[in-house]
């Protein structure tokens, strides 16, 4: 259940993205603080990345992305590291270590990959979230309901309306 619903918050994601120009996506949103529908996305598209790229070694660090400038100004290419994303999630379950610097000291934390998928996923729905507060001033662009919503909320939704 968790990687399709990945696949289907991924798949909102690129749907959106389908609807606006490359001026849209990267212009700066006075309501994210300047930062742009473009920035969102390169985040979420690289901590699923890298995640990927350190699944073999095991040790993982969100800290250190490479921050693809293209990702975020590119419409088309965001949506094609998305693709390339949904078409690689299928993996074993395995341990995991999570290293990060927090006030200049390392810190190292066991997880797993499935954990790591489920917490890539929240942290997407939570910056889709973002993305759809831009968003949702167009009159162009449609939004999916649920999109930027957690699937608890949703789970939750769907039991009040029957």
């Amino acid at each position: 259940m968790l990687i399709p619903s990945i696949k289907n918050s991924l798949d909102e994601l690129i749907d959106l993205l389908k609807q606006i120009s490359n001026t849209e996506f990267s212009k700066p949103c006075q309501l994210l603080s300047n930062s742009s529908i473009g920035e969102h996305t390169r985040h979420i598209v690289e901590m699923f990345q890298c995640l990927e790229n350190n699944y073999e070694s095991g040790m993982v660090n969100y800290d250190k992305r490479p921050r693809n400038i293209l990702i975020q100004t590119d419409a088309t290419f965001a949506i094609s590291q998305i693709v390339t994303i949904q078409s690689l999630l299928e993996k074993e379950n395995k341990k995991i270590e999570l290293q990060q610097i927090i006030d200049n000291e390392e810190v190292t934390i066991n997880s797993n990959y499935f954990r790591e998928l489920l917490y890539n996923l929240e942290h997407c729905i939570h910056h889709q979230a973002l993305i759809k507060v831009a968003v949702l001033q167009s009159e162009t662009i449609f939004v999916n309901e649920n999109f930027g919503v957690a699937r608890s909320t949703i789970e939750y939704r769907n039991q009040c309306a029957q």
